[in-house]
């Protein structure tokens, strides 16, 4: 017996969190039965789960991808407003079930690990695990160091104080950031707390991947070694 929210990430339906969500909106069916409990279990050997009447399987292939994102994409599965999205960059030939793992906003750019795999998607931005993030930034108005050491103390922001951040002013107005949290545009929000406008931001690491030999817009599939450390480091 498992959790209904690990069997629908198993699955490939979404992530753990998002599973959640499914559960709490009654979208979830056991043996035709609507379980709203997120402490609910079920046996995928035994039990017929449904998630908007469609039943579920568990021996989907796991898919990890690497995804180098130009500006002008929304890191979302569909998006209401029309706009293009991340999945819009993988082409028509590719059918597979994937999601991206956390998110760069409309105007930002750079790596973004994109999969079918909730269990690992969960590690990834649960803040317990502290994975680092790191970003290149271009910022407008006058960058001093007293105020990048705000920044690396930790700022208050609306949603509460930032955890440290690592950060090396490597031109007169370009930045690198690393930081382990994943907030909503939180690399934004914290240069605007210190009266800094970010032009331009591109995320050029996570955890250990880079973006090394990969075009704007394109993508690749992560390599069986590449897999295993995050595992490795993180379930």
């Amino acid at each position: 017996m498992e959790r209904l929210q690990k069997l629908i990430a198993r699955a490939g339906i979404c992530s753990r969190r998002e599973a959640e969500k499914i559960i709490s909106a009654g979208r979830v069916t056991v043996d035709g039965k609507i379980f709203r409990e997120l402490g609910a279990k079920a046996d995928p050997t035994k039990n017929k789960i449904r998630v908007d009447g469609k039943l579920l399987h568990f021996g989907a292939e796991k898919i990890y991808l690497l995804l180098n994102k130009p500006r002008g994409f929304v890191s979302t599965v569909k998006d209401e407003r029309g706009r293009k999205t991340v999945l819009d960059l993988l082409g028509e030939n590719f059918s597979e079930r994937v999601w991206p793992v956390g998110r760069l906003d409309l105007n930002s750019e750079g790596l973004l690990i994109l999969t079918n795999d909730g269990d690992l998607t969960n590690a990834l931005i649960h803040p317990r695990f502290e994975v680092s993030k790191t970003y290149r930034a271009k910022i407008s108005g006058d960058v001093t160091e007293e105020k990048l050491d705000k920044l690396r103390a930790g700022i208050e922001l609306d949603d509460g104080l930032t955890a440290p951040a690592e950060i090396f002013l490597l031109e007169k107005n370009l930045v690198e950031v690393t930081i382990h949290e994943g907030r909503n545009r939180q690399v934004r929000r914290m240069f605007a707390a210190v009266g800094l406008d970010v032009k331009r931001l591109r995320r050029i690491k996570f955890s250990f991947l880079t973006l090394d030999g990969l075009k704007v817009g394109a993508f690749r599939k992560l390599t069986a070694e590449e897999i295993s450390r995050l595992k490795g480091e993180l379930l």
